[in-house]
């Protein structure tokens, strides 16, 4: 069986990196193990030109991987992006998923609020768990709101409805 997944969401410039950099280890000092995945729709490199893995891929390999004591990546070479759930599947051994984007999978998702943005969700808060960020003055009557100072409340909150803790 998966691990439970939610998504952080918001617009670019947002704070969402900033916020899976504050939740990860809330929850890992609570004992989970934590994947996240961030989503990339423009595309993206992490091998360099020269390295050995790099010339494996230039040689023709479709698949990559580099692996030590500490470390294992895997870079495989797709004809279209793969489902979050797919990606999930090869992150076994993990108590929950926190993606960071994916804002159009029917996951569950804490919208990142940062003043002067508008809102992805407000229209529709059916998959919405929380807000967070700067979220003075804003109120929801069916999703609680969480400043930048409340991270610990949040990760209770994953905690409570995601992971069935607490």
């Amino acid at each position: 069986m998966n691990p439970p997944i939610v998504s952080i969401v918001g617009r670019s410039g947002s704070g969402k990196t900033t916020l899976v950099s504050r939740l990860v280890p809330e929850l890992k000092d609570k004992g989970y193990r934590v994947c996240t995945i961030k989503h990339n729709s423009q595309g993206f490199e992490i091998d360099h030109p020269g390295k050995d893995t790099w010339k494996h891929r230039e040689a023709g390999a479709d698949v990559v991987m580099i692996s030590s004591a500490s470390r294992l990546a895997i870079m495989e070479t797709v004809k279209e992006e793969v489902p979050l759930d797919s990606l999930v599947e090869k992150a076994g051994g993990v108590d929950l998923v926190i993606t960071e984007g994916y804002k159009r999978e029917n996951k569950p998702k804490i919208e990142v609020v940062r003043g002067g943005y508008p809102l992805l969700s407000r229209e529709n808060e059916e998959n919405v768990l929380a807000y967070a960020g700067e979220v003075e003055g804003m109120v929801s009557p069916k999703v609680p709101c969480f400043n930048w100072d409340q991270v610990p409340e949040l990760s209770e909150l994953i905690e409570k409805k995601m992971i069935g803790g607490v």
